[in-house]
Parts: structure tokens; C-alpha cells; sequence
């Protein structure tokens, strides 16, 4: 009976050792490798969306993965301060997704002359010692967001473009890009550049006094989801859904149901969940001596009521469903 067990035991561990060495995913860390991603905040669907690329990527190639970011987009100090205290820890590598273009520099630079590697996400900063930006090419983004409210709604146009934080490379960019895109149509007038630092509240009631001061304005181009939601709500509020357009960006599920019942015109969605795995993906390429790219864009795909639906846009419209 004793030998019987014994061969059913070795039977059973020879086939655990078969399984873990033909399957290529590793669900729990083997190492001591840590990963810090450092996000502008944690509280927002798109950062939840950015998580949930960092934890598959941490599964996959077995490294820990340790998530964190100050409670709103305006602590610059504390996100610089995460930083520090990174480098004070000894991670293995940084991910990080600026809050400011110019003042994450200096401890990001400190980081890299500690021997930490720097992966750049979503917002880059004003330095050529990283070893990689990954994220949307947000000039681009830009030129899209505003090709496609000329696209649908002409180019006789008052507007107001809702940014989001003054000083982020990201919020910049896609002012350029919107800048750019109607520059060449005179009939289009910005009446109003506002900025809500990535608040919903802000964003209502910036939206608010400015629909008071421009009661015939035509449109809002909001340039992240937070500018987005505030705007609609601000536009709700007023009575206005509908005949006010708005042309938004990213693709939360308020968002998304704003877009169903038509008081958002389209959105302009980027791809979170890829900068969170590749971030992680390059960060342990770059402790492993692999050179990594130096920069790589992650797609943004114009949706609307009509296409979102479509299988190719499901998993950018809705991240959260399997």
C-alpha cells in the first residue's frame, strides 16, 4: 500500500513539474524583482484600466508589481516625493506617468543616475536620459480630436476647449494638436482655454459660466475623461444635452453612457491597459540590460455611437468586460 502511494506521489509531482515547465505564464512572482509604477492618481477609471495592464504584465513575467500615485492630479510634490522614496527603496525600475512636464525631472534624472531604470507612461517629461516613452502621441491625438468635430459639425464654429492640467505634457499636446487642426478654418473661434486639473466639479462649473458668458456657443472639445464627464454634467445641468455638442476623450463608462444617449458627440480613446503592460514589459527588459525602444506610441481610435459596438473597438470602449 506504502509503494502504491509513493508511485502515485511521484506521478503527480512529475506532472506539476511538466505543467509549470510548458506553461509560459507565470501567475506568481519568482524573484525579488520590483517593479514601482507611479501614476498621476488612482482614483479615475483610466488609471484603474493602466493597473489592471501593470498586474497582468507583473503575472506574466513573474516580477512584483507595487502600484501607487497621489490622491489628485495637482500634488506634484507628492508624486515627486513617490519617486524619492522609489529611490530610497531600491526598486528595480520606476514606471512613471508625470503629473508635470518640468518638475518630475530632477528626481526622475536621480533615479536613472541611482542605476533605476525609467519608463515614461502616458505624460513625458523634459528629459533625455529615460529609457522609454510609452503612451498615445497626444499632438496627434490632438489633430484628431479636432479633424473630427470639423468632420461632424463643420467649420463655423464656437468653442471651448477644456483642458486639464497647465504644465503636463500631455494636456499641452493635445492643445497643440487641436490648435492645429483648426487653425486653418477662420470661422472656427475658441472663445474660452480652461482648465479643471483633472476634476469633474471644476470641469462643471467652468462649463457652467462659460455656456452663461456664451450662451450661442456650438461645441466643447474636452481633452481627457475628467474635462469630459464635467462638461456633460455642466451641459446637463443647464438643459443644454444635444444642442451643445461635445467632442471628449478616453472612454470611461460614464462616458460611455453619455455617448448612448447622445450628449456626447464621440470620443477619442486611448489604450491605458497597453501602457500598463508595456510599461512594466520594457521596465524589466531595461534591469535585464535589453535595450528597449525609445519611444513607442499606443493607438487612440476615434468612437461613436455608431461604431462602438464594433468587435475591434470593445476591449478600448469597454476594458472592464472579459
Amino acid at each position: 500500500m506504502i509503494n502504491i502511494i509513493k508511485k502515485i506521489l511521484i506521478i503527480m509531482l512529475i506532472v506539476l513539474i511538466l505543467v509549470s515547465c510548458t506553461n509560459n505564464v507565470i501567475t506568481t512572482p519568482d524573484n525579488d524583482i520590483t517593479i514601482r509604477v507611479i501614476v498621476k492618481n488612482q482614483s479615475h477609471d483610466f488609471w484603474a484600466v493602466v493597473e489592471m495592464g501593470t498586474e497582468a504584465a507583473g503575472r506574466e513575467f513573474g516580477v512584483i508589481v507595487e502600484y501607487i500615485g497621489p490622491a489628485n492630479e495637482e500634488d506634484i510634490d507628492g508624486q515627486v516625493r513617490m519617486v524619492e522614496a522609489a529611490i530610497e527603496d531600491k526598486v528595480d525600475a520606476i514606471v512613471l506617468a508625470a503629473i508635470d512636464y518640468e518638475k518630475l525631472v530632477p528626481a526622475a534624472e536621480k533615479a536613472k543616475d541611482s542605476g533605476i531604470p525609467v519608463i515614461i507612461i502616458d505624460s513625458n517629461i523634459n528629459s533625455d536620459k529615460m529609457d522609454s516613452f510609452i503612451g498615445t502621441d497626444n499632438i496627434d491625438a490632438g489633430r484628431v480630436l479636432g479633424q473630427s468635430m470639423i468632420d461632424v459639425l463643420g467649420t463655423d464654429l464656437d468653442i471651448a476647449i477644456v483642458s486639464f492640467v497647465k504644465g503636463a505634457a500631455s494636456s499641452n499636446e493635445r492643445e497643440i494638436g487641436v490648435i492645429n487642426a483648426i487653425s486653418q478654418y477662420p470661422d472656427i473661434n475658441v472663445l474660452a482655454l480652461l482648465y479643471c486639473n483633472s476634476v469633474e466639479d471644476i470641469a462643471q462649473e467652468k462649463t457652467i459660466e462659460t455656456i452663461k458668458k456664451y450662451p450661442d456657443i456650438d461645441a466643447f472639445v474636452c481633452l481627457n475623461a475628467y474635462a469630459t464627464v464635467g462638461t456633460a454634467r455642466g451641459i446637463i445641468e443647464l438643459d443644454k444635452a444635444g444642442e451643445i455638442k461635445i467632442i471628449g476623450f478616453d472612454s470611461t463608462p460614464e462616458e460611455i453612457s453619455y455617448l448612448e444617449n447622445d450628449v456626447i458627440e464621440l470620443l477619442v480613446v486611448q489604450n491605458p491597459f497597453s501602457m500598463g503592460y508595456l510599461g512594466v514589459k520594457y521596465a524589466l527588459d531595461a534591469i535585464n540590460g535589453i535595450p528597449v525602444p525609445e519611444k513607442i506610441s499606443t493607438e487612440a481610435e476615434v468612437i461613436n455611437k455608431e461604431n462602438m459596438y464594433l468587435p475591434e473597438n470593445q476591449k478600448l470602449v469597454f476594458p472592464f468586460v472579459d
